[in-house]
């Protein structure tokens, strides 16, 4: 996986956490800079997280799918992605501005689910440097996390769904893109 590639995975994963981060800005009464870097801190630190011990699972279990890996890969970004567009679209969660550890913990566990799945998928792709990967992901999400909690803070829920959607899409897209590329049909 390039660089490219794994920028664009890094902000479509990112995409939950940035639409929570952005629903935490919006009920704040005030959204200092250390509160914005909080919601980064939890964020990018499960998102790093998740995909390396999803690596660890998938690459345990590697020898007996390899024959199937493509599709696994496929599948999951499928449904993940899917489950992102329809969540952009469901009912609107209620803002909620606490920031004690059992709500950062529940919601930076539920953001970075997907995460999980796609450490199984990087157990399969030749070449992959897990640790630059998941540090990568984490500041990604880190830097988009607390944007988004001062731009909810600023501007309000108006971006949430839309970003879950394009985030939804993007790992869609590099789903396929990875069956295509198994398939023969790129390079």
């Amino acid at each position: 996986m390039g660089f490219l590639e794994l920028f664009i995975l890094a902000v479509g994963l990112s995409m939950d956490a940035f639409a929570v981060s952005v629903c935490k800005g919006l009920a704040m009464k005030k959204c200092s800079l250390k509160s914005a870097m909080l919601c980064g801190v939890w964020f990018g630190g499960f998102q790093a997280l998740m995909p390396f011990i999803g690596y660890l699972l998938g690459y345990r279990f590697r020898s007996y799918i390899t024959a199937v890996d493509h599709w696994i890969a496929f599948v999951l970004l499928l449904v993940i992605g899917v489950n992102m567009i329809r969540e952009a679209f469901g009912k609107e969660e209620e803002a909620n501005a606490d920031m004690d550890v059992k709500t950062m913990f529940l919601m930076a566990v539920a953001t970075s689910i997907d995460a999980l799945a796609v450490g199984i998928t990087f157990a399969f792709l030749p070449d992959t440097n897990i640790l630059a990967a998941v540090l990568f992901i984490g500041c990604v999400t880190f830097l988009l996390s607390t944007a988004g909690a001062k731009i909810g803070h600023a501007f309000g829920a108006k971006y949430r769904s839309g970003a879950e959607c394009a985030g939804g899409v993007i790992l869609i897209l590099l789903g396929i893109k990875i069956l295509l590329e198994h398939l023969g049909v790129f390079g």
